[in-house]
């Protein structure tokens, strides 16, 4: 590291996460923040939980049981675009008023000003793909581990991509309430509602995509994943609560998923897939879900089981107006991310 750090220390906003004093050159770990939310279509925040997880970051303790000296992780996070936020601002003023239209019964084709919203929010959205897919596919190169955070889900696409070029088959282990597999959601062809729709269409080294804990899904979902010949496996929220009322173990619901999962494999966390207490302000809360201590188990037993991790995402982080609490939940979310990622890392050195 470029300085010493002081894991019992008091935490340092040195503008990077957890205030650790890395530079992009020196870290293993890069997370790239994105602050997006143009799509959303129920409630908006997220494009501010880059920085309120970025700010909560170092009040956290860096003393991590599963991870030795955890605080020498060399994790970096890039610096959160000024531009990307603006444009999304301008934005989320025309989706908003377009997403009012369609709920009160609006059709579309009959008002070409609201075609021309769609259009350009999806031209925005395949830019920020593009640069995010060039920007990780350079820090891939370099030997980096990437991340990405949210922002809404739609965000880590350009990765997905990016990962996908490198031409070995993966899996996405998709931790969420929603299962995502929607086409073009209300006209947004990169709608955080169509995320793993796209990227099953998009990676063709995508072999396979396990979900859990979704709890929220339209019968076209059910659908392609009954359509998927094995590609798309979903673990229902109602369906793990009710095998756990019955006697079976988290534990053995966990060997299941990641028996399920090739070799190398993606995490993407939905912040939404725990229960709503823990992210109330989130963009699309449902009842049900898990405790974050139960999402840790999941990411540190894939950890164990030898498999690679490739890389990774954090999103639907919304801090609300009234207190830091989905930041502080999120902080610790992607701190126990990260270090999930750091411990399979060196399990691979």
């Amino acid at each position: 590291m470029s300085k010493s750090f002081d894991p019992n220390g008091v935490g340092i906003a040195n503008g990077n996460i957890f205030g650790f004093p890395v530079t992009e050159s020196e870290a293993d770990i890069i997370i790239i923040p994105i602050p997006w939310d143009a799509t959303a279509s129920y409630g908006k925040g997220t494009s501010d939980g880059p920085q309120v997880i970025l700010d909560a970051s170092t009040q956290l303790d860096f003393y991590h049981p599963k991870l030795s000296n955890a605080w020498e992780t060399k994790v970096f996070l890039t610096p959160i675009s000024k531009d990307w936020k603006s444009i999304n601002e301008k934005l989320c003023i025309e989706a908003v008023e377009y997403i009012n239209f369609l709920e009160e019964g609006g059709d579309i084709q009959s008002e070409p000003a609201y075609q021309q919203t769609v259009s350009t929010i999806n031209d925005a959205s395949n830019a920020l793909k593009n640069n995010l897919k060039e920007r990780a596919k350079e820090l891939i190169a370099n030997g980096k581990i990437v991340g990405v955070l949210g922002g809404e889900h739609s965000v880590p696409l350009g990765l997905l991509e990016a990962i996908d070029e490198k031409g070995e088959s993966f899996g996405i282990l998709q931790v969420d309430a929603h299962a995502d597999l929607r086409d073009a959601y209300e006209g947004f062809e990169q709608s955080h509602a169509s995320i793993m729709f796209n990227a099953l269409k998009q990676c063709k080294n995508l072999t396979k995509l396990v979900q859990v804990g979704i709890r929220d899904v339209a019968n076209s979902e059910i659908e392609l994943i009954q359509n998927s010949n094995g590609r798309v496996s979903t673990y229902f929220d109602w369906i793990l609560k009710d095998e756990q009322f019955e006697g079976q173990t988290w534990k053995n619901q966990v060997e299941r998923i990641i028996s399920d999962l090739p070799q190398n494999v993606y995490i993407s966390f939905d912040i939404d897939g725990l229960m709503p207490e823990l992210c109330p302000n989130t963009g699309t809360p449902v009842a049900g879900g898990f405790k974050l201590e139960e999402i840790n188990y999941l990411f540190f037993k894939l950890v164990e089981s030898g498999k690679r991790i490739v890389g990774f995402d954090l999103n639907e982080v919304s801090p609300g107006s009234d207190g830091d609490w989905d930041a502080n939940v999120g902080a610790r979310a992607l701190w126990n991310l990260v270090c999930a990622v750091e411990k399979n890392r060196r399990l691979f050195l």
